[in-house]
């Protein structure tokens, strides 16, 4: 049974898409634009938000997950007697138990016939390929007699050769990460636009380089954790902890455990941050659910940061051997790109999102005559990668951005200049930009690129960072400014569901599919519900991450919840307000056009002296008053919103830095994101979506890097190792947020907001180090010790 679920498989029917909209909006804007408090603060400030450790069923059960501590290596023997006659343990599992250890993991898109050879399953059978692999469960009273018993569990293990470069895993005599497998890669591709070949053979000027990404990651502040509960009354499995796509998950699990779909129930709790790691289906999403069937009682498990870091998907590892073609006047001939994703021991969910991604988004804002980009990806004995925040576009722009300044160099231009030499025209727009994503064409939707490169050179103020730039910094240190820009896209996933109603009481309601990951979806989809309905802003509740009170949904990935989320909520907003007005229209004897929704309640315009207020009308609602009148029941109405293609926001960081020469230390002395995003619902939000973003790029710009050594060891397994960015070197961010291209694709005219903060991040401090040390950076991250070597390159202090 192949557990692959394109999207064409659940999206809606066109007939359930509505289209048109029976009544016009409130003519002025009231919410949307406006900076409206979140309403999703309250019961964290409180301490009244409940997380995944904060659930405690009756009875419940404690796993912990026994792992490899090899990073390839073929399991001999395990000994689980010990372990089982150890006091309190209830169950231990091993591949055994599930049957060759359990269904595998499906890949949910961007698959392709031959990488179901490379898919994990949940528990580890004859082979482990990284360390950290699950091998056994153990499942207790407590987490402590778990934790002692699994440590009671004898596994023999006979040592493999690790694959731990991708490069050499393509080597026809590299050991095999899958036994039984032709080769390592995965899978390979190429996109080409035009004559590449020939480009480069007219050039005046060619540069190529060899640009290297570091594997990095996500680093939620919460770790992954969930409960599941089996109710033998009702033959529900309860799953809590769901984040992100819980419709999807539950699909997939329900697959996997062989259960009716509406069996399964999966909620969402409140989530520590997400950023593309949480809410995909890991072996620990089937494995403890399945200990809850089989032992009948409640079983829950967290993760620990050591587990996490092992475990959790990695991202961003990728080598690019990236060439451009110029003409002498600095003309943009064309761009040619062949590119090795390590995607680590396994295919995980993502299939190849992230090298699709790299390859859709290379060629950014910029004018190609020629495009070409050869695409491997390759499994090693790493833990697998998956998706972090702008997957496969941070690594894009970090090798375009940087190839481009080497270009300047190269032509004695400026890099701004060049830049701006060759974006594309806002009259060019919709821009197929000769690149693809599973498939399909990238076709820049709207964007006028010029005008945001001024306005963000302008919020910068690049003559005063000049000048700031050729002072004299001190002994022993240096200045360097950088510029990149980028374009990201948004609205994957293609459609969303929504239901806007009255409750009894009079107050409005949405629910909807998609998840909060703290974005503030919540917000963001009651100010576009009582924008549309008419309602006030704080009378509007929003719900959603429960599959049994949300018929379907895709989730929350991929910056997509305000676009097509919120584009259903407006439908179904729209649909109900004109219910509304039309059963008002009834008792007051008006016509609907004379009809408004103001203090939520119904007024004829221009008189406030009669009026039925939103409990009334529920009241009026109600299945007897309703269908005294020949109304069908109740005030609600449900939208499907779908769009084929994704929208494209898009922007520019700016630095200035400066380098210590003595201890490699690099400070980030300005830092401004422009930052179009066709609308913005919620400035605030936008802002901060952007403001936190940078803080992760920067993260992954100067410090964060998993490290392993030959034998497939995880060298920064803990924080100590792992370094992230504090308070101490994240800089002021200044966001500049500009609305000058809304997208024709959804109503709202809104694009994503949620990865334009760390898009160009990399390559922005990259080009900044580059500039103050007259050196160019090839790759991540720049620590203290990297900035020290490339430092010892350049001109003498």
């Amino acid at each position: 049974m192949s557990y692959v679920l394109p999207f064409a498989i659940v999206t809606p029917p066109a007939s359930f898409r509505r289209r048109t909209s029976p009544v016009s909006p409130p003519p002025v804007p009231k919410f949307i634009g406006r900076s409206m408090p979140r309403k999703e603060d309250r019961p964290l400030l409180i301490g009244a938000a409940r997380f995944v450790d904060d659930v405690h069923r009756p009875g419940m059960l404690h796993a912990t997950i026994l792992r490899s501590p090899h990073g390839h290596a073929r399991i001999v023997d395990i000994d689980t007697d010990a372990a089982c006659a150890r006091p309190g343990v209830a169950a231990v599992v091993t591949a055994e138990d599930l049957g060759a250890g359990g269904p595998p993991i499906p890949m949910r898109m961007f698959s392709e016939a031959g990488m179901g050879a490379y898919l994990q399953r949940p528990l580890a059978g004859e082979y482990v390929r990284y360390s950290g692999e699950p091998v056994a469960v153990v499942v207790a009273g407590s987490r402590y007699a778990a934790e002692d018993a699994a440590e009671q569990i004898a596994v023999e293990y006979e040592p493999l050769p690790a694959v731990i470069d991708a490069g050499q895993a393509l080597l026809p005599d590299s050991p095999r990460v899958h036994a039984g497998t032709s080769s390592n890669l995965v899978r390979s591709f190429q996109v080409r636009s035009g004559d590449v070949d020939a480009a480069f053979a007219a050039a005046d000027v060619t540069v190529e380089a060899r640009i290297v990404c570091q594997r990095h990651a996500a680093v939620p502040m919460e770790t992954r954790g969930l409960v599941a509960e089996s109710d033998d009354a009702t033959g529900e499995l309860t799953v809590w902890g769901a984040a992100k796509i819980p419709h999807i998950n539950r699909r997939i699990l329900a697959e996997m455990l062989d259960l009716p779909h509406e069996s399964l129930r999966l909620i969402e709790l409140a989530v520590g941050g997400g950023f593309g790691a949480r809410g995909e289906i890991y072996p620990e999403d089937y494995l403890i659910p399945w200990c809850a069937l089989h032992l009948g009682r409640p079983v829950g498990w967290t993760e620990d940061r050591e587990e996490h870091l092992r475990s959790t998907n990695h991202s961003r590892e990728q080598v690019h051997d990236i060439a451009l073609a110029l003409s002498a006047d600095g003309d943009f001939l064309a761009l040619r790109d062949a590119f090795v994703n390590d995607t680590g021991a396994y295919v995980r969910t993502h299939g190849s999102v992230v090298p699709g991604m790299t390859a859709g988004l290379l060629p950014g804002p910029y004018r190609w005559p020629a495009f070409g980009c050869d695409v491997r990806q390759v499994v090693t004995n790493k833990t697998p990668a998956g998706t972090y925040r702008a997957p496969g576009r941070y690594e894009a722009n970090f090798a375009r951005e940087r190839i481009i300044d080497l270009a300047a160099r190269r032509l004695g231009v400026d890099a701004v200049e060049l830049r701006r030499r060759n974006l594309i025209a806002p009259q060019a727009m919709p821009y197929a930009n000769g690149s693809h994503t599973d498939g399909h064409a990238v076709v820049y939707d709207s964007g006028d690129y010029p005008l945001l490169l001024e306005k963000g050179l302008e919020r910068f103020d690049l003559p005063a960072m000049t000048r700031w730039r050729s002072e004299e910094p001190g002994p022993g240190r240096r200045r360097g400014i950088g510029t990149a820009m980028f374009i990201e896209k948004s609205g994957i996933g293609r459609w969303e569901y929504a239901r806007v109603s009255l409750t009894a009481a009079g107050q409005p309601q949405v629910h909807c599919g998609s998840a909060s990951l703290g974005q503030g979806v919540d917000t963001v989809l009651a100010q576009i519900c009582a924008e549309h309905l008419g309602v006030s802003y704080d009378s509007v509740s929003v719900h959603h991450g429960d599959t049994s009170q949300v018929p379907d949904g895709m989730g929350s990935f991929g910056s997509r919840a305000t676009m097509l989320a919120g584009s259903a909520v407006r439908e179904a907003a729209i649909c109900l307000r004109r219910r509304i007005l039309e059963l008002a229209a009834d008792e007051l004897e008006a016509s609907v056009e004379d009809l408004e929704i103001t203090d939520d309640t119904v007024r004829i315009r221009g008189d406030r002296s009669v009026g039925l207020s939103l409990p009334e009308l529920a009241r009026l609602g109600r299945p007897a008053e309703s269908l005294d009148r020949g109304r069908a029941p109740h005030l609600s109405d449900e939208a499907y919103f779908g769009a084929e293609q994704m929208s494209f926001p898009y922007g520019l960081h700016c630095a200035a830095v400066e380098v210590d020469l003595e201890t490699g230390g690099v400070q980030v002395s300005r830092y401004v994101i422009a930052y179009d995003v066709g609308v913005a619902v919620n400035p605030q939000l936008v802002e901060g979506q952007i403001v936190g973003g940078a803080a992760q790029g920067l993260g992954g710009a100067l410090l964060e890097e998993l490290a392993y050594d030959a034998a497939g060891q995880l060298l920064s397994g803990s924080l100590m190792d792992y370094l992230l960015p504090t308070a101490a070197e994240v800089p002021r961010v200044d966001v500049l947020i500009t609305e000058d291209a809304p997208t024709p694709l959804n109503p709202l005219g809104v694009k994503g907001a949620g990865e334009g903060g760390i898009a160009a991040a990399g390559a922005v401090i990259a080009n900044a180090v580059s500039d103050a040390l007259d050196v160019e950076v090839l790759r991540l991250p720049l620590s203290p010790q990297a900035v020290l070597e490339l430092a010892a390159q350049g001109a003498p202090a």
